[in-house]
């Protein structure tokens, strides 16, 4: 494989760490009690927000209409995402020192699975969080679920709710595409040495 092809694979691979410094997806929450609205955070290790209450602030919301509270630590994944990130920038650094073609395609594919697991499992929590509710709640709605959207903007009640991608899942999509890239540019004879 060529040597330029060999440091796109770097590149692709090295994007992850944008994981390491911006969050992967964002809640924004507006609501009468809070016009200013309210963003979550969702890191691939912590949660936070735009303020420092923004959690706490959420679980008040969340009480109200039975949800139960969203702690850090009942995430797992939190826990070993960061693990999983490494492994794939390391692999995909090595992908590309090797320069061979296959270990490439098994890392893009790999890599697109790993995130199709994770938007799967970030899908289940929302659920979980949406239909898991208190029956002694202050706010009940009979057959109401509160599951916010998984992607784009959802009115739950008097709640607005909008799902986006953050910065840092711009980092596993460069990584997918360039590390495709990289793979359909090595398919060619000449590319190869």
């Amino acid at each position: 494989m060529r040597i330029y092809l060999r440091i796109l694979m770097v590149i692709a691979a090295l994007s992850l760490g944008t994981l390491f410094f911006f969050p992967m997806w964002k809640i924004y929450l507006e609501a009468p009690q809070y016009p200013e609205g309210l963003e979550l955070h969702i890191w691939i290790n912590k949660l936070g927000g735009s303020s420092d209450h923004v959690l706490q602030n959420f679980n008040i919301l969340n009480h109200y209409i039975g949800m139960e509270a969203i702690h850090p630590d009942s995430f797992a994944e939190l826990k070993y995402m960061p693990y999983i990130v490494i492994f794939f920038i390391m692999t995909g650094v090595l992908a590309g020192i090797l320069g061979k073609r296959k270990l490439v395609l098994y890392w893009v594919i790999l890599l697109a699975i790993a995130g199709a697991a994770g938007i799967a499992d970030f899908y289940l929590w929302l659920h979980k969080f949406g239909t898991n509710l208190d029956p002694e709640a202050p706010i009940k709605v009979p057959g109401m679920t509160y599951i916010p959207p998984l992607l784009g903007h959802k009115a739950l009640l008097n709640f607005n709710a909008l799902s986006l991608p953050a910065w840092g899942s711009l980092g596993i999509f460069l990584a997918i595409v360039i590390g495709g890239l990289v793979y359909l540019l090595s398919r060619r004879k000449t590319y190869f040495t």
